[in-house]
């Protein structure tokens, strides 16, 4: 791996522009950016945070889809030596007040006009709304009290660039640069503390290992929210000269089409985006040739799709990886000259500078190929939980172990297979669904006395969630409206597919639920459909 000049976001920034200058940096519809252009929007999105009186340290959150806009709002808060809070673009009002508050966000960039949401008003009632100093809208209309995007740009000026550069220049290898919420089994999510120079030297590392390079274009379709796409999607591009296209919401037709008007050679994705590909009935109607590399994961992953991957969609190199938001996103990763076999089956072994164990209930280390958890250890380990030095404490042991919660086997070559999760997770398209958090909201509908959400298997989706229900006494609830209510309470990503209603749960001599035997039931009613 090559030696990085950069031990900061700002710092990166200012070298790519220095480095690939007038090469493409990013396309969005019609708008068409130079590496060195997006520095000058970066630094004036910097400039005017600065103006608004942000200081070092301070926190600014960001609820949107993948456009340009993300990329400058977000970007500049790192300029400005500030920390970024991103927002899962499917929560709610409640679960983004939730993050808003924990963290401490005064400064929210938002939209109104995606999806049909109006994500301002979605935060009326709730304790954020009290808290925001300000709101600035990136994309739709603006609500009373609110700032537009082009407005708030313009509060920087050439005077007072001098004072971009000086707080670029203080920020620090160790200081915060994200704080990343991830949902525990307690139900509550928790905010993940993240560094700059674990970050820009992981993804460097990251993006050398899928060979990603100056003048690849990368149709980042992972939200931009999360690890994969902020981290191995718009720096990754910056740290190795690729150009951004960033595409809001995944839609199989879109994204065909995309490819060959866009002459995409990066797609990275969970494993539905290209199993749906596959599956298009138009397929050979589409001119696919231009694809190079794909990245892929957080699911189980049919040999046969590797292979068709190559064959049929033309993809050089496939690499298939894991990693955990409270390990910056990375751990393990396989190498594009794997067997299909290695890439389908397993996620691959420790990067650069990381360690990967599987050990025994007490920690001990334990044989190739025997079942346990996977702990993890190196300088992409998070700082902490915001806020929770006891949940920190639980997670990353005193030599500084992460435990990932994920169990798995490695073989004699070092990679691991994860085969159960022991805080009962499940991955739906790719997103985290902790059970814990579903059935906390769950339980407050009037008509819900129990409620235990599984995992269960599904081709398209990876897993997909069941709820089994134990009415309040003397309700008698309706399937359909019960998944109405979950839809307006919660991301759709986290509401079950199915609710199945029992007199009783099963449950061990210690009164707690036996999952697996659920799991099972779930399983068995896919299989007779």
């Amino acid at each position: 791996m090559e030696s990085i000049p950069w031990r900061t976001i700002p710092e990166l920034i200012e070298q790519s522009a220095e480095k690939y200058g007038d090469q493409q940096a990013l396309v969005d519809g019609a708008l068409e950016w130079s590496f060195e252009e997006l520095k000058n929007e970066i630094y004036k999105s910097a400039n005017a945070l600065i103006e608004t009186g942000v200081r070092k340290g301070d926190r600014v959150g960001i609820w949107a889809p993948n456009t340009w806009e993300w990329v400058v709002a977000a970007l500049g808060v790192h300029v400005a030596g500030g920390v970024l809070v991103p927002i899962n673009t499917r929560f709610k009002g409640k679960e983004a007040s939730y993050v808003l508050t924990k963290a401490n966000v005064s400064i929210l960039f938002t939209v109104t006009d995606f999806l049909e949401t109006n994500y301002v008003n979605l935060l009326q009632g709730t304790q954020a709304e009290t808290q925001l100093n300000e709101i600035i809208i990136l994309r739709g209309t603006l609500d009373k009290g609110t700032t537009s995007f082009s407005e708030f740009l313009n509060r920087g000026t050439h005077q007072t660039r001098n004072k971009v550069y000086e707080r670029a220049e203080s920020v620090d290898g160790d200081d915060l640069c994200h704080i990343m919420f991830t949902s525990g089994t307690t139900g509550a999510p928790k905010g993940a503390m993240l560094k700059h120079s674990a970050v820009v030297q992981g993804y460097n590392d990251w993006a050398d290992i899928i060979g990603l390079q100056k003048g690849d274009r990368y149709l980042i379709v992972n939200p931009f929210f999360h690890s994969f796409g902020l981290n191995a999607g718009i720096l990754a591009c910056l740290m190795k000269g690729a150009c951004i296209l960033p595409h809001p919401v995944f839609d199989v037709q879109q994204v065909m089409e995309r490819v060959p008007q866009d002459r995409i050679t990066m797609l990275p994705g969970p494993p539905a985006i290209y199993q749906t590909i596959l599956n298009h009935p138009e397929l050979k109607t589409f001119d696919m040739t231009t694809l190079r590399l794909a990245v892929t994961g957080a699911a189980a992953i049919p040999v046969e799709m590797i292979i068709q991957m190559r064959e049929r969609l033309g993809f050089e190199k496939i690499v298939t990886g894991y990693g955990l938001t409270e390990g910056s996103g990375l751990a393990t990763m396989c190498r594009h000259d794997d067997d299909p076999e290695t890439i389908a089956k397993t996620s691959g072994r420790a990067m650069p500078g990381m360690q990967v164990k599987i050990v025994d209930e007490d920690g001990n280390e334990l044989r190739k190929g025997e079942p346990g958890e996977i702990i993890v250890k190196g300088y992409n380990i998070m700082v902490g939980y915001l806020d929770d030095p006891e949940q920190t404490a639980e997670a990353i042991t005193d030599d500084g172990w992460l435990h990932t919660g994920d169990i798995g086997v490695m073989d004699s070559d070092g990679n691991i297979a994860i085969t159960d999760r022991k805080k009962d997770m499940y991955i739906n398209g790719g997103f985290n669904v902790y059970p814990a958090e579903v059935e906390a909201t769950m339980l407050q509908h009037p008509q819900i006395g129990q409620v235990s959400v599984v995992g269960a298997p599904d081709a398209r989706m990876g897993e997909i969630g069941y709820a089994f229900v134990v009415p309040a006494s003397g309700e008698t609830p309706e399937k359909t409206q019960l998944l109405d209510w979950c839809k307006q309470e919660m991301a759709n990503y986290k509401c079950p597919r199915e609710i199945v209603f029992v007199k009783e749960l099963p449950l061990n001599a210690s009164g707690k639920v036996l999952k697996y035997e659920l799991r099972e039931i779930a399983e068995e009613m896919i299989n007779q459909k």
